[in-house]
């Protein structure tokens, strides 16, 4: 199962506060930890939205609107991919996270949809079309 983790942003990393030393180290040592158990499949931290724009749909039409955004709580800091074997699993190593903010804050556990998850409407055309762009991703790396 794979899962995505979710560093919610805060007025501090919105405001652009870069981490610490102290804090950059422990993340390092985490994100190796990840590493070494094989559950790691990718992580970044993100720009504060003043950096960032949205794309809104409306049919054909499309509005470009620059960041930043009012609801700092729905925001994303960055975040992490994992691949787990529950959610359990993924609650059991959020848990041992370093706080990722200076102060209080939040991390969000959603899992990722497999190909299974689609029923019949993934016909086999879809399934090939998704395994030649993920075997194309692969190779960007």
């Amino acid at each position: 199962m794979r899962f995505m983790i979710i560093v919610k942003a805060t007025q501090d990393s919105e405001a652009g506060a870069l981490p610490g030393e102290k804090l950059l180290t422990a993340m390092g040592k985490y994100n190796e930890e990840l590493a070494k158990a094989g559950i790691l499949l990718a992580g970044e931290g993100l720009q504060a939205s003043s950096k960032g724009v949205r794309v809104r749909f409306s049919g054909p039409k499309r509005t470009v609107v620059d960041g930043p955004f009012a609801e700092t709580k729905e925001l994303i800091a960055g975040f992490w991919m994992w691949k787990v074997k529950s959610k359990e699993e993924a609650i059991e190593w959020v848990k041992r996270c370093p706080n990722p903010m200076p102060g209080d804050s939040e991390i969000e556990i959603r899992q990722v949809f497999e190909a299974e998850d689609f029923g019949e409407q993934f016909t086999p055309e879809l399934k090939e079309q998704a395994e030649r762009v993920y075997t194309q991703v692969s190779g960007n790396k």
